[in-house]
């Protein structure tokens, strides 16, 4: 059984080099960092800027996701942390980190930690476009 090393929300600018270091172990073979990054388009749209709301259950949904996926077999430590508030194109929107004995392990486990938090977590997106106008969507 792995352990959670970071799990959560915040509204601070997102470090992906601390989500790696914080999932380290002698006994990992492969880290796996994602980084969720503020584009500037969005179907065929340019965005200028983003903004993330979270329901107050967040944090807990993304602890529980991040457990989870801690108990796969192979996986050494998890660390998983989605921003909220105003983000600006290039900003971090996700940071999460996996490590695990072997490389497919982490490779899978991660992307699945990924793939969880977006499904999972009560978030709304507003984007802004360059033309001022905006878009809420009901989940990131």
């Amino acid at each position: 059984m792995g352990r959670v090393a970071l799990a959560g929300v915040s509204s601070d600018a997102l470090d992906l080099t601390a989500h790696h270091d914080a999932v380290q172990d002698r006994a990992a073979g492969a880290t796996v960092t994602f980084a969720g990054v503020v584009r500037d388009h969005d179907h065929g749209e340019s965005v200028t800027e983003l903004e993330y709301q979270v329901h107050p259950t967040a944090a807990a949904v993304v602890a529980r996701v991040a457990a989870d996926l801690a108990d796969r077999d192979g996986v050494i430590a998890v660390a998983v942390t989605h921003r909220y508030g105003l983000l600006g194109v290039g900003d971090i929107a996700l940071a999460a980190a996996v490590s695990a004995a072997h490389r497919q392990e982490a490779f899978d486990a991660c992307s699945d930690l990924v793939e969880e938090v977006k499904r999972r977590l009560p978030v709304w997106k507003r984007q802004v476009f360059t033309d001022g106008r905006d878009e809420w969507v009901g989940s990131a």
